[in-house]
């Protein structure tokens, strides 16, 4: 009889040896799967933030060139209309000689734009747009927030290059 008490006892450890183990088993999934949805759930507020920072960077970029793709037509639709001024037999010399006269300012202002606007990238900011005037001089920067630092800096670009006054100078940060 002490040989079935033993071969119970055994059963019986063994059963609950059994117990243990798959216990054991059904925790270390439970960890496994815990971990398993931590990490997913990282990885996947990364890719969603680096898809909203793409989408900001491609409406920044898509502004800038649509910004300057547009003055451009604005320009030459103002030298159409000034080539018609002077092309055109009915026009006086005198209204001719000031058609002439905004042709060459407006390509001193395509010039200066440019140059500006190259200044204002080499010192550090990612992208910008520059409309000049006979008035005014309008600078929009790719930056949320500027400090009155960078403005400072900006404006004495613009200062050393044209001759714009300070209050004839427009410095606008641009947001998304």
């Amino acid at each position: 009889m002490a040989k079935t008490e033993k071969a119970e006892k055994a059963k019986k450890l063994s059963a609950n040896a059994k117990k243990v183990l798959v216990l054991c088993c059904m925790v270390a999934l439970l960890v496994v799967t815990g971990v398993l949805n931590y990490v997913l759930n990282t990885r996947l507020n990364n890719e969603d933030q680096n898809v909203i920072n793409n989408n900001e960077e491609d409406a920044v970029a898509t502004f800038f060139s649509s910004y300057r793709s547009n003055r451009e037509t604005a320009r030459a639709e103002e030298f159409n209309y000034l080539d018609a001024i002077i092309a055109s037999e009915s026009t006086s010399a005198e209204v001719k000689a000031t058609a002439e006269e905004k042709q060459v300012e407006l390509l001193s202002f395509i010039e200066n734009e440019l140059v500006l606007e190259s200044l204002i990238k080499a010192k550090g900011y990612d992208d910008a747009v520059v409309t000049m005037s006979t008035n005014n001089l309008n600078v929009i920067v790719n930056k949320a927030e500027l400090t009155s630092e960078e403005v400072s800096k900006i404006l004495g670009i613009i200062l050393e290059e044209t001759d714009y006054t300070a209050s004839e100078v427009y410095i606008v940060p641009y947001t998304v």
